[in-house]
């Protein structure tokens, strides 16, 4: 059996032996990357396709007919069209909740850049500043403490209940608001977003990107929160409407915004929230979808995915999403 994995770089960063259990399964092709003419070609004669971000769509499916599984290389599945998979009867899996404690932590690496500013400070120091100064401290900024602070998580899953756990640490308040288009989930409902929002000191993304949450940061949504909030995205670019949070960051509406991802990746060279030159780049910090990226969580990445292909090829259901 032909197995082909259309984009590996990014999990496995060259280090191809993160794919042996892969290779016990059937004959492994790696592609550190495919472009989108490629997918086909890199595909061809394969049973089974492992993806990170490559996407299938109906005209994939047609054009490999031995195709019968994909395995997204992640949590969200926006990358496979679903509908399509199901009438080409491929089974399509993914890997949840493998880089929970990884991602966590990003987010609050990320929001104690806005509180803290550890490496503008360090920077400053480097700088010589410090040697500089006529008093024994200095700050770059105002920081704050997030004891007694309200976190919003717009999505309360495993990542956004072990950034719960995190926050409770802290000391701050954790409110757990309703995603649009979901339905309540078991065990209580979620505060409204209208209720949720004008509480927040930092809201945190976690939802997965679908029809109702695509550009549901929108100019409404930024309005209702106070001045000086914090806006934490790490879950997926579209959630933002990315020229609505332009225009609150102009208008000075925000504290700061963490984002670990975009609406297109990587982004243009003239992007107006990477740009070093902005009047709000220094309320603005953007890392490089790397949340998802500790050692050990893309370990466990490929492991679970070696094991849902595993469960395919023996007729059980393990992750499917179909």
């Amino acid at each position: 059996m032909r197995i082909v994995i259309l984009d590996s770089f990014a999990a496995d960063q060259g280090d191809d032996s993160m794919w042996t259990g892969l290779r016990g399964l059937g004959e492994l092709v790696v592609h550190a990357r495919s472009a989108d003419g490629d997918v086909i070609a890199h595909a061809a004669g394969a049973v089974a396709a492992l993806t990170n971000k490559v996407a299938f769509s109906a005209s994939e499916f047609a054009a490999l007919p031995d195709l019968r599984y994909v395995g997204v290389l992640a949590t969200g599945t926006n990358v496979v069209d679903l509908a399509a998979a199901r009438a080409a009867a491929v089974a399509v899996t993914n890997v949840p909740s493998y880089a929970a404690a990884s991602v966590a932590q990003h987010v609050f690496a990320l929001i104690l850049h806005v509180s803290q500013d550890v490496a503008g400070h360090a920077a400053a120091v480097k700088a010589g500043a410090w040697a500089a100064s006529p008093d024994f401290c200095f700050f770059t900024r105002e920081m704050f403490e997030l004891d007694g602070k309200t976190l919003v998580l717009v999505g309360s899953g495993a990542i956004g209940g072990a950034v719960a756990r995190i926050a409770e640490a802290f000391g701050m308040r954790v409110v757990r608001a309703a995603v649009p288009g979901s339905p309540t989930p078991a065990g209580g409902a979620r505060t409204p977003l209208a209720e949720a929002l004008p509480a927040a000191d930092v809201v945190s993304l976690h939802c997965p990107l679908t029809d109702a949450t695509r550009g549901m940061v929108d100019a409404r949504f930024l309005a209702a929160l106070k001045p000086g909030a914090i806006l934490i995205n790490t879950a997926r670019g579209p959630l933002i409407d990315e020229a609505a949070l332009v225009a609150a960051l102009a208008a000075g509406r925000l504290g700061g915004v963490g984002l670990d991802v975009l609406g297109d990746e990587p982004p243009p060279a003239d992007h107006p929230l990477t740009d070093a030159r902005a009047p709000w780049a220094d309320r603005v910090v953007v890392t490089p979808h790397i949340g998802w990226g500790a050692i050990e969580a893309r370990r466990r990445l490929a492991a679970e995915a070696t094991e849902n292909l595993r469960a395919f090829l023996a007729g059980a259901r393990r992750n499917r999403v179909d």
